[in-house]
C-alpha cells in the first residue's frame, strides 16, 4: 500500500499539542490558571487568534475550563478526564461514593505494599492537620485537610494511572468530603457533623498490612454510603 501524502499541521494543531504537552507534564496542574491568551501569544510567537481557537478546542475536549473575567484552568490532565469529570457532574452522591469506594479501596491496599517514608510523613502531616480542624470547628479547613489525606493514600500506590484516575474524580471526592463534613440534616432538621476517624487506616499503612488497610478504607466508605442514602 502506497503511503498517503503529508500536509504541514497547522499553527492552531501545533498550539494545541504545546498546551497539552504543558498539561501531560504536570507543569500546568489541575485547578491551575494558565497565561494569558496575550501571553501565550507572545511565548508562542503566533496570533492571538491561533491561541484563541486551540484554548477553545482544549476546552471543548474537557481539559481546559474558560471562566469569564477570571480566565482559564486546567480541568482534566487527559480527554478522558474531561469527560469523566463532565458524567461525574450529572451523577448523584451515591454513584460519586461507589466509585470512591472502588478506587480507594485498591489505593489503600497499594499503599500499605508500597508506601516510602515520604508517602508515611505526607500522611501524617494530612492527619495532623484533620485533626487540628476538626478541634477547631473550622470545616472549610478539615475538608481541605480530608481531601489531602485521601490524596496521600492514592499517591502512595505509585501507580501513576491509578493517580490519575483519582485527580479526574477530584472535584466528585472533594464534594462527598464537603457534604458529609458540613454535616447531614436527621428527621427533625438538626445538624449531624460527622467526623470520621482514618488513624486506623494510616497505621494499617504504615505497618504494610494490606488487608487490613482494605478493611479500613471499606469500613468508613461503607459508613458515607450509608449516610448517603439511596
Amino acid at each position: 500500500m502506497p503511503l498517503a501524502s503529508t500536509r504541514r499541521t497547522g499553527l492552531v494543531d501545533q498550539v494545541i499539542s504545546q498546551l497539552r504537552a504543558q498539561i501531560d507534564s504536570g507543569e500546568w496542574g489541575i485547578g491551575d490558571r494558565i497565561p494569558t491568551e496575550s501571553e501565550l501569544s507572545d511565548q508562542l510567537e503566533v496570533g492571538r487568534n491561533t491561541v484563541r481557537e486551540a484554548v477553545r478546542a482544549l476546552a471543548h475536549a474537557g481539559l481546559l475550563e474558560i471562566r469569564q473575567g477570571a480566565g482559564t484552568f486546567v480541568r482534566a490532565s487527559s480527554e478522558l478526564g474531561g469527560a469523566l469529570r463532565r458524567r461525574l457532574e450529572r451523577s448523584r452522591l451515591r454513584e460519586n461514593l461507589e466509585v470512591r469506594r472502588a478506587l480507594e479501596m485498591e489505593a489503600a491496599r497499594l499503599a500499605a505494599l508500597r508506601h516510602t517514608d515520604t508517602d508515611l510523613a505526607d500522611i501524617d502531616h494530612a492527619i495532623a492537620l484533620r485533626d487540628s480542624a476538626w478541634k477547631e470547628g473550622d470545616m472549610a479547613a478539615f475538608v481541605e485537610a480530608d481531601f489531602s489525606f485521601h490524596r496521600t493514600i492514592v499517591n502512595a500506590t505509585h501507580n501513576p494511572l491509578l493517580i490519575d484516575l483519582y485527580d479526574d474524580i477530584s472535584q466528585a471526592v472533594y464534594d462527598s468530603i464537603a457534604h458529609t463534613a458540613y454535616g447531614i440534616p436527621d428527621d427533625n432538621g438538626q445538624i449531624d457533623h460527622r467526623g470520621i476517624d482514618h488513624k486506623g487506616l494510616a497505621e494499617a499503612v504504615r505497618a504494610g498490612d494490606p488487608a487490613r488497610a482494605l478493611r479500613e478504607a471499606a469500613c468508613y466508605l461503607d459508613e458515607l454510603l450509608s449516610l448517603a442514602g439511596e
